[in-house]
């Protein structure tokens, strides 16, 4: 084993044994970013990169995993995606579609789809429903994977289905307006159910979430990652937990 290899192990070890059981989020929120520039700073087309990410899940939910973390939501496609050159857009649609039908098919985790899925075309929209199915009711971690995904879309979503919900009941418009409370809405986003997430990450070294659970990450940690999301390595992962057990959660208060 060469040295290098040897201090790295060595450092995550550290890093393990520092952490506690009670400091561990619950909830991690992932915003899978650097794809293309990697491709690009390796000379490779941007497909290269898609394939190189999707490989790259699969670690990341057993490091979650390992620490005892319960919920993660990646980010794997935004609604501003979907703008992009429709021969990218194709290739990129096909990666994901088979990463999520690769987790599913582990039989490891719950699996649950969030996002607009009419914006996508409906082969791609049918094969992430089927995922969907074979996985959601699997006791194991929950993995929420975020496709065609935009933060203001999900709250617009929410108030919608709330509205129709109401309406078939009987409720006036009136009514729902003056009885209406922040916990309606988030009985009605993709996440109902879920705690918000505790900690998100970037990776890329963008330092902006974009739109990502804008509702959910009100009091959210974030930790923002200079690596490209290909280049994520288990250190990284776990620096961000570091990070966050040393922070002091005051959650607006």
């Amino acid at each position: 084993m060469r040295e290098p290899d040897l201090l790295y192990q060595l450092y995550e070890r550290r890093l393990v044994a520092a952490l506690q059981p009670e400091r561990i989020p619950r909830h991690v929120g992932v915003i899978l970013d650097g794809n293309r520039r990697w491709a690009r700073a390796v000379g490779t087309p941007p497909v290269h990169g898609h394939r190189r990410g999707a490989d790259k899940i699969t670690e990341l939910l057993e490091w979650s995993e390992e620490v005892g973390v319960e919920v993660v939501t990646l980010w794997m496609l935004s609604t501003d995606n979907l703008q992009r050159d429709p021969g990218e857009v194709a290739d990129l649609l096909d990666i994901i579609a088979t990463a999520v039908e690769r987790l599913a098919g582990t039989g490891r985790w719950s699996l649950r789809v969030v996002g607009s899925l009419d914006l996508l075309p409906e082969p791609m929209a049918e094969r992430l429903r089927a995922a969907q199915a074979r996985a959601e009711d699997v006791a194991g971690m929950q993995v929420n994977v975020a496709i065609g995904y935009g933060g203001r879309d999900e709250i617009t979503y929410a108030v919608r289905s709330l509205l129709r919900e109401r309406a078939k009941a009987g409720e006036t418009l009136e009514s729902v307006a003056a009885a209406l409370t922040v916990d309606d809405i988030a009985d009605h986003l993709y996440t109902k159910g879920q705690p918000d997430p505790d900690l998100v990450i970037r990776t890329s070294g963008e330092q902006r979430l974009g739109g990502f659970l804008l509702w959910q990450s009100v009091h959210s940690e974030y930790y923002f990652c200079e690596a490209y999301w290909p280049d994520f390595r288990r250190v990284d992962f776990l620096r961000a937990l570091r990070d966050y057990a040393q922070r002091e959660r005051r959650l607006g208060r």
